[in-house]
């Protein structure tokens, strides 16, 4: 089968991760034909075996991606290899296939430093080593897919199967009665079903030539710190939100440098039919309302009213 005959079949690769694997649930409850391959499954720096997976294949969304933000530092070489490289092999594959690529980047792109959310036009400017991997990647799409290659920023994920910082919130709580937070890192916490559902509904809209090609923000709407989203996590969660005290970025020191500023703006989703995402605030209460989360809330759980 052709990217363009019979049903539409989607890849999804790196479907054994966090986003991954809600990308492919969405697929699954909207009756899609769809596969997924882990990172045990598919290599997407190896060409030949990129060119098999995409075959046939009429959207490919890449979940696959070197996360560890601070160990791209010391290791850029091999995160660029999976973030750029990786994803220029992955769009010269859909190129010859004919095949839609939806791409997940990151606010990492951007330096970081603005006052007003980033426009999807806004000139990058990485400040660490797991941005500019990002970026190369960003960049292969814009060359290789410029009319079928979509590049969908996204920040501050959390979800149902992986670690993440809401998840690690509720397990401190357990284990301590405060919980030292930075409050000068300003972003969009963005919950990785919401953002499945979204690139799913991008995707067809692609295939119905409805949604231009280019770079999109798919992240929730509104703006918090991590100190806010943490107490938010408490009150939702029945827990006392002062339970969580403001600190400086300072006082947490890492390899990679982060931007303190990664609000990004969302206009582009007008030319697609589409919505922005749904409020922050909103997404991390039916997020806690899942039975993972509810789980860790409980052990730790101190009878305030939320």
């Amino acid at each position: 089968m052709t990217a363009n005959s019979g049903t539409p079949r989607w890849l999804v690769t790196g479907s054994a991760g966090m986003l991954g694997q809600d990308v492919l649930s969405e697929l699954k409850d909207a009756g899609a034909e769809a596969v997924g391959l882990s990172r045990a499954d598919l290599d997407i720096t190896d060409p030949a075996a990129v060119r098999a997976a995409v075959e046939g294949a009429a959207v490919v969304v890449n979940c696959a991606a070197w996360t560890d933000v601070d160990g791209a530092e010391t290791a850029e070489e091999a995160a660029t290899a999976v973030n750029g490289t990786g994803v220029r092999v992955l769009a010269e594959a859909c190129a010859e296939a004919g095949a839609r690529l939806l791409q997940v980047s990151t606010d990492y792109v951007l330096p970081g430093d603005a006052e007003l959310p980033y426009a999807e036009s806004a000139p990058t400017g990485p400040v660490n080593a797991y941005g500019r991997g990002k970026l190369a990647g960003e960049q292969a799409v814009a060359e290789l897919l410029p009319r079928d290659g979509y590049v969908v920023r996204t920040a501050w994920l959390y979800g149902e199967h992986g670690p993440n910082f809401v998840a690690t919130m509720l397990k401190l709580a357990a284990q301590r009665d405060t919980l030292d937070v930075v409050d000068d890192q300003h972003g969009q916490p963005t919950w990785t079903r919401a953002l499945a559902a979204r690139l799913v509904e991008l995707g067809t809209a692609a295939l119905d030539g409805r949604a231009p090609a280019g770079v999109y923000h798919g992240t929730a709407s509104g703006r918090t710190t991590w100190c806010g989203l943490a107490r938010e996590t408490y009150r939702l969660s029945g827990l006392d939100p002062e339970r969580i005290r403001p600190t400086t970025s300072e006082a947490f020191v890492r390899p990679a440098a982060r931007p303190a500023f990664s609000v990004l703006a969302h206009d582009r989703w007008a030319e697609a039919g589409l919505a922005p995402l749904a409020d922050w605030r909103e997404q991390l209460a039916d997020a806690l309302r899942t039975p993972v989360f509810t789980a860790l809330a409980g052990p730790a759980r101190d009878g305030s009213s939320g």
